[in-house]
């Protein structure tokens, strides 16, 4: 039996996590021809059938599943192999990839970026926004190098540097809820109210929201400030970063619904990354110049 090859492994893994030939090809740069071929190929040399391709979407079979889980594995080291064996041989990565999470003040996100990439010019910055789970999903999937965003969960498997709070305040257009404004307003108050919230750009998205009223109508935009925008024109409610909405409290074009009832949270932003990925000389250079900075 000839062994299963690395296209056909790369091709079986992009199948499951795409759900579709055509889904796969596209990530792959292939086309659809090479990725079925690719993958029935694979399934003669196992001696397994590992797609059920009956429904709409193909899905694993019972053994299409347990091989599934080691082909990731497999294909994850290779990455790190790769991608450490490409540094050493050029002194510095060609590329870093990093997530900004939806919370983050851009100034302070960005700025430290620009200072150091301006002089490690030969590293490609690559950006990636995400919204809710997005960040912490690319660091599991290792479609990055670091990420910027809130820590839900410590984790053993994750490196962190604090580096600032964003604090989230309720916020509504003058006018827009029918009762005064007081320490008295609870989240009853606001549930005939449509909520906007932010849509999770994570394939597999939480469901935890803590500020999400039940019941309540709602409208989903992909960003912060689409949803700013839905809010000074009164069309929804919602909670936002105050560095989005202090010149709008300022200037009156939003009113603050926060009180004893309806509390807002300070969420502390870091730079994460994962410890058991490969770091070049540029990412951990990058690394500690974060340390540094947060450090003072």
């Amino acid at each position: 039996m000839n062994e299963p090859t690395l296209l056909q492994l790369q091709c079986f893994e992009a199948l499951v996590a795409e759900g579709s030939f055509a889904a796969a090809a596209a990530r792959l740069n292939r086309t659809h021809p090479t990725v079925h071929a690719a993958v029935t190929a694979l399934e003669a040399q196992v001696g397994m059938v590992l797609l059920d391709r009956a429904g709409y979407r193909v899905s694993l079979t019972a053994e299409g599943a347990a091989l599934r889980s080691r082909v990731a594995v497999f294909l994850h080291q290779y990455e790190n192999l790769r991608r450490e064996a490409a540094q050493l041989a050029a002194g510095q990565e060609a590329e870093l990839r990093v997530v900004v999470g939806d919370l983050c003040p851009l100034p302070e996100t960005l700025g430290p970026l620009r200072q150091f990439f301006e002089t490690h010019t030969g590293t490609r910055l690559t950006l990636l926004f995400e919204a809710i789970s997005g960040p912490w999903e690319r660091l599991r999937n290792g479609d990055c190098d670091l990420i910027f965003h809130h820590l839900d969960k410590p984790s053993p498997a994750i490196e962190t540097i604090e580096l600032f709070e964003v604090k989230l305040v309720p916020v509504a257009a003058p006018g827009f809820l029918k009762q005064p404004l007081d320490e008295s307003l609870t989240p009853d108050d606001l549930r005939p109210y449509v909520q906007c919230v932010i849509r999770d750009t994570s394939k597999q998205p939480s469901d935890a929201n803590d500020y999400l009223i039940e019941g309540a109508p709602t409208c989903t935009v992909p960003d912060q400030l689409m949803k700013r925008e839905l809010i000074v024109q009164g069309l929804a409610w919602g909670h936002m970063p105050s560095h989005l909405v202090a010149g709008d409290l300022r200037e009156h074009r939003l009113v603050s619904l926060e009180g004893s009832h309806l509390r807002g949270a300070t969420l502390k932003h870091y730079a994460a990354r994962r410890r058991d990925a490969a770091h070049g000389p540029v990412a951990q250079r990058l690394w500690i110049q974060l340390q540094q900075q947060a450090a003072g």
